[in-house]
């Protein structure tokens, strides 16, 4: 009985060292990867703040102004002034009695109508 113990203890022995030493290796393979993404994350936000900072270059109003005076014959671009909007009085509003009934008879947010408005 004994030469059977240790037979069945030398096989679990052997099978957990295999499984240990394929652990190990998926976690370094796991590791190496995980070093590339954070790697690549750092380029990407690298690339990013340097996109960010262009776009900020690039958009300077002085250039934009110089620009829009270069191309004014083809594109007719003009600064805006106060001038250029529309004044409040000139806005239309519907009349008062087109509106829906529902804002006569307002509705609380749980869904239950309000009963101070409801009674006559």
């Amino acid at each position: 009985m004994r030469p059977a113990i240790y037979i069945l203890s030398f096989i679990a022995l052997l099978s957990l060292g295999f499984w240990a030493y394929r652990e190990h290796y998926e976690t370094r393979d796991a590791l190496r990867e995980l070093t590339g993404l954070q790697s690549e994350i750092a380029d990407l936000r690298e690339a990013l703040a340097l996109q960010r900072a262009e776009w900020a270059y690039l958009n300077r109003p002085d250039r934009l102004r110089d620009l829009a005076a270069l191309n004014f014959d083809r594109l007719g671009l003009l600064p805006l002034e106060p001038g250029q909007f529309g004044d409040i009085a000139t806005v239309s509003y519907p009349p008062i009695d087109t509106y829906p009934a529902d804002l006569e008879n307002p509705v609380s947010v749980s869904g239950e109508q309000d009963i101070e408005s409801s009674q006559p």
